[in-house]
């Protein structure tokens, strides 16, 4: 007496259920670790971009240093792939940035100014960051 197993493609049929569940959890995982880069990098431009506005007020601050009059500011002035403008308005200076991947930021600094020098001592007294 021979016992006769027969297949009548459940096995694949499971195979091919499990091989595109799979498929759909690796394809998730993608995705989420492609979002998490994106955003990663524009952490990065928009810090990147801060950092331009910081220089334009530090650029800024030493003209200041050396002629306390000076208030001609910067119209788009090259820095590091981007470009910075400063304008000075009494005693705040605000400067707004644009990265080489066209992120922006702006930071005013409220300032005042010694009246000894040149060089002339420069307190800041209040930090804006893109407000």
């Amino acid at each position: 007496m021979s016992l006769r197993v027969t297949n009548d493609g459940s096995v694949l049929l499971m195979v091919v259920f499990i091989v595109a569940l799979l498929s759909a959890v690796v394809m998730g995982m993608l995705e989420i670790n492609t979002e998490e880069i994106q955003v990663m990098s524009n952490q990065v431009f928009a810090a990147q971009a801060l950092v331009i506005a910081e220089a334009g007020v530090n650029d800024a601050l030493a003209e200041i240093r050396a002629d306390s009059s000076w208030s001609g500011g910067y119209n788009d002035k090259p820095f590091n792939g981007g470009s910075y403008s400063v304008t000075i308005n009494g005693d705040t200076i605000t400067s707004t940035a644009t990265s080489p991947q066209g992120f922006i930021a702006r930071v005013e600094a409220d300032i005042t100014i010694g009246s000894s020098g040149p060089p002339y001592l420069i307190r800041i007294d209040d930090f804006r960051i893109n407000e």
